[in-house]
């Protein structure tokens, strides 16, 4: 009896030692991707490279993404690019996806559209926003994969519903310009107004300029000054240019020559086309006082942080 009694504590104390073990060793992986989450690269080297020798996936893949950014270490395409071959052989979504980006680009491994059209397909399907985004782009422009347009749509779409800013803004654009999809303003709005939510200044701008020629939305020179100032306060030089035409003509906002000038000077200095000749011909009915005035206003905005 106490022999069976010695028999079954020691099983007990075999089994919560290994648990112990096992939580312990999880904490140390808990420890490194915390680590690197917050920038502690030293410590994150040291507590991953175990976990990866051992074939941990999520090691494997931040550890590439060291290699590959320089993070802590020497930057080395070719170390990330066996480190996220080892995570997307273990079906690692973004290591699959960073895998395929080395591929396009041609990092660490000879450039090869179609395998980073292979990878990306593996990270989309796993419901990986980025890889699905690149995927739809690479079957609309046919690299990598033959060109086609309804899988191009579908995959961006998937994208653009997880909330990719840059899937949105290209749903946008296709059913704006009719391309690969029946035209339709409504719909297209629809997609800019989702990225420009999130900040996206070319969606922003076309926005803008659909509210200003009142293509599938009511004509609102307001709404078009507000999204028009938030894609220029970004730096995009045709949004800049644009503020510098609603404020010359006065369209959503009382017409003021100096702001004009303000933004048309931003527009040329960013090397957009017309903005110099516009900053000219205005300049040319501007009093001296008027034109150090806008010059003063260009120098606050270059001078606010970014």
């Amino acid at each position: 009896m106490d022999f069976l009694v010695m028999k079954k504590f020691s099983g007990l104390f075999l089994t919560l030692a290994m648990v112990a073990l096992s939580a312990g060793a999880r904490a140390g992986l808990e420890e490194g991707t915390e680590a690197y989450r917050s920038g502690n690269f030293k410590v994150a080297l040291k507590e991953l490279t175990p976990f990866a020798a051992k074939g941990d996936a999520d090691a494997q893949y931040h550890l590439g993404m060291m290699n590959e950014l320089g993070q802590g270490v020497p930057k080395n395409y070719a170390k990330a690019a066996s480190r996220y071959g080892d995570a997307a052989k273990k079906g690692h979504a973004a290591a699959q996806f960073r895998l395929g980006q080395l591929y396009r680009e041609g990092k660490g491994v000879k450039q090869d559209d179609k395998e980073a059209v292979t990878w990306y397909l593996k990270a989309a399907e796993q419901g990986h926003a980025e890889a699905q985004y690149h995927l739809g782009v690479m079957y609309f422009q046919g690299q990598g994969v033959a060109h086609d347009d309804k899988e191009a749509g579908a995959w961006l779409a998937k994208a653009a519903e997880q909330g990719h800013a840059e899937a949105q803004y290209s749903l946008g654009q296709i059913y704006r310009l009719g391309q690969t999809l029946p035209q339709d303003y409504l719909k297209a709005a629809q997609w800019y107004w989702k990225a420009a939510d999130q900040n996206y200044a070319l969606a922003q701008y076309n926005l803008g300029s659909m509210y200003r020629q009142g293509l599938g939305v009511a004509q609102d020179f307001k709404v078009t000054l507000f999204l028009f100032r938030k894609a220029a306060e970004q730096g995009l030089g045709v949004a800049q240019l644009g503020m510098g035409e609603l404020y010359a003509a006065g369209q959503g906002v009382a017409p003021d020559v100096v702001q004009a000038y303000k933004w048309f000077k931003l527009a040329a200095a960013s090397g957009e086309e017309g903005a110099a000749e516009k900053l000219k011909t205005l300049g040319e009915s501007m009093t001296p006082q008027q034109i150090e005035n806008a010059q003063a206003l260009v120098q606050q905005w270059l001078a606010k942080p970014k």
